[in-house]
């Protein structure tokens, strides 16, 4: 039975978000930092509703957990819904980024490509050109084995997860450090040896459903194996804005940043000036940075098949390493 309730679908959500069981009073706390009041009582009646439908089961003291038959129902819930959903997990992302740029400490965002563990080889073998051309956020990856929990959900057997550094963790960066940077869209960017020239399609975060990259990727319509070797091509890009008076900052940030091994910059612009013809607002300066998915496109483009997935969790920055040594 769908679930038309706002407030059942932000239990459900709250849920899935937390990968443990619940209780109605951690529930009625974590339903409360999104602004969403309810009492304790108001959680249980809805939580034996979602039960009755089989969204939710019991777990003894520990509280309520998702069912699949709930993570499926979000999955359906209405377009408008999940609308507001991928700007809500990209904000709080970047809030829960808590990287230290002195120490090298804390925890950045990642991506995942998941794909058959078969293939690891040589999707690292597509992956290596384009890290070493820096045409994604970072050269740092994760590999998350079979059965390991990223995220939302779980390695499936006879699978292996790649997690890169999303470029979300420059918003984290920057807004920890008093600059707040907002998404405008995601975009297919097209460069001539190695140089951006101009955005041949944007999706608009405020305006779908689901991440602009996994739709270019799942489209076929990024080139990023041949952009990475200095040839024309298209690669997934994020426009960011951010205020005019914080420009110098922001750039000692990004040498920062790079020392860190996280890149990822590909232009900059002046205040309230056009960026690569796309408008900017008064007082406001315009970013493109390169998308953290660009390694699992070249993966999608070399023919083995990934299902990639943007702003899937947080990591701790230590359990990264270097591509080289993989």
């Amino acid at each position: 039975m769908p679930v038309k309730d706002r407030k059942a679908l932000a239990i459900l959500r709250t849920l899935e978000l937390a990968g443990e069981p619940l209780g109605s009073t951690r529930l009625a706390e974590e339903l409360s930092d999104q602004g969403i009041d309810l009492t304790e009582r108001a959680i249980r009646y809805h939580l034996r509703r979602l039960d009755e439908e089989g969204l939710t089961e019991a777990c003894g003291r520990d509280g309520r957990r998702i069912t699949p038959q709930g993570r499926q129902e979000l999955a359906d819930a209405g377009v408008s819904d999940k609308v507001a959903l991928v700007n809500a997990k990209l904000e709080r992302l970047a809030y829960q980024t808590d990287f230290d740029l002195t120490t090298h400490e804390g925890r950045v965002v990642v991506n995942i490509c998941l794909l058959a563990e078969a293939t690891l080889p040589a999707a690292l073998q597509a992956m290596r050109p384009v890290f070493a051309s820096r045409l994604c956020t970072s050269d740092l990856v994760r590999v998350y084995p079979p059965g390991e929990v990223v995220g939302e959900s779980e390695i499936p057997p006879g699978k292996v997860g790649l997690g890169t550094v999303c470029a979300v963790t420059v918003n984290g960066i920057l807004l920890h450090q008093g600059i707040p940077m907002h998404s405008e869209f995601g975009g297919l960017l097209e460069l001539e040896a190695y140089q951006p020239v101009r955005f041949t399609d944007i999706i608009h975060y405020g305006g779908t459903s689901l991440d602009p990259l996994e739709i270019f990727i799942k489209g076929h319509m990024t080139s990023v194996t041949p952009a990475a070797q200095g040839e024309p091509g298209k690669v997934g890009a994020g426009f960011r804005v951010i205020p005019a008076a914080a420009r110098e900052q922001f750039l000692t940030l990004t040498e920062e940043m790079a020392a860190a091994g996280i890149r990822g910059l590909a232009a900059v612009g002046r205040p309230g000036q056009p960026l690569l013809e796309m408008p900017v607002p008064m007082d406001r300066v315009g970013v493109i940075l390169y998308a953290g998915l660009n390694p699992g496109a070249a993966v999608e483009e070399a023919g083995i098949e990934t299902e990639n997935k943007a702003m899937t969790d947080l990591v701790d920055y230590a359990e990264l390493v270097s591509y080289r040594k993989l």
